[in-house]
């Protein structure tokens, strides 16, 4: 009897037991599937272990959490299905034969480009895992090594120099030559120009970039510091817009902005460059005023007030 009394004792205890590890399983499993659905960037498991960009590269706020992909990828399929302006009409000229009128007669747009993490994705090579630079390889990710002055001083006052490995993001030289043929480019980064401008240099043979700014150029507000006023490069926000994977770097003219997904040596299938904002540009440089059309698209005046900045914090 006593045993009996003792077993049934035991009995609930068991399952109970039993039920709270098959609740922690089930945990852990929806976490693995959560994982498998975002499939998160080597550059946001590094985050997640403590190792990341050197502090010479990085300039986005940790803070920032990026928009969704589906706000720039709904946009490549309908951009596919929507024509992006008027055609080309054909007219007769003397002699026989006829002449293109080709795209309205509006301003050639500025487009403005951020580097780290929109552009390329840069390591202190010292810090960078052997692993991650092989992986790159094999997927065909093209990448350098670059020497770079540091702003700090070695013991003898001379310049520090720093090694940097540079991965580019999937399709950059022929996006960046098809939108030099309808826009004119100025790249602005909130990386110092002892980093940024070799490296851009590296990328633009070309010569393609009108202007380079560095984060002496940037402003600080009373909400983020490195924020890229679009003021200093044009009066007209018209035909002007500012691509850039940190949103928080636009927020004074937030309808501007064209906000992209960061860019890490992990995305080897990476089609951003070339399948969702080349696309989107051409359709821009269509428009007399670009504001309405990426009001539409991403709303980034609500946006930002969401975040707790207000109206009265960016311009128009």
């Amino acid at each position: 009897m006593a045993e009996l009394a003792a077993a049934e004792m035991y009995a609930p205890r068991t399952i109970q037991v039993w039920r709270t590890l098959l609740n922690w399983m089930a945990f852990f499993f929806q976490i693995f599937a959560q994982i498998l659905r975002g499939t998160p960037s080597f550059g946001q498991i590094f985050s997640y272990v403590g190792l990341g960009h050197g502090s010479l590269l990085s300039s986005a706020p940790t803070q920032f959490k990026p928009l969704a992909v589906v706000e720039l990828s709904d946009f490549a399929e309908e951009h596919e299905e929507a024509p992006t302006g008027p055609n080309p009409a054909s007219v007769p000229v003397a002699g026989g034969g006829e002449r293109t009128i080709n795209s309205p007669p509006f301003e050639k747009l500025t487009v403005v480009l951020d580097l780290d993490e929109t552009l390329v994705c840069a390591y202190e090579t010292s810090s960078l895992p052997a692993m991650l630079r092989s992986q790159a390889t094999e997927a065909g990710i093209k990448w350098f090594e670059l020497e770079c002055i540091s702003s700090d001083k070695e013991f003898e006052g001379k310049p520090k120099i720093n090694y940097v490995t540079v991965f580019e993001r999937p399709g950059l030289k022929e996006f960046l030559s098809q939108l030099s043929e309808f826009a004119d480019l100025v790249l602005f980064t909130a990386g110092l120009e002892g980093y940024a401008r070799p490296l851009v240099d590296k990328l633009d043979g070309g010569n393609r970039f009108s202007r380079r700014l560095y984060r002496p150029s940037t402003t600080s507000t009373e909400y983020r510091e490195h924020v890229k006023d679009l003021s200093s490069l044009s009066k007209d926000f018209c035909r002007i817009v500012i691509v850039d994977n940190n949103p928080f770097s636009f927020l004074l003219q937030p309808l501007n902005g064209i906000p992209c997904i960061p860019f890490s040596p992990g995305q080897p299938h990476d089609e951003q460059l070339l399948e969702v904002i080349l696309p989107l540009l051409k359709h821009l440089s269509l428009q007399k005023d670009v504001r309405p059309v990426l009001y539409e698209r991403f709303h980034m005046p609500e946006w930002f007030q969401k975040h707790g900045i207000p109206a009265s914090g960016w311009t128009t």
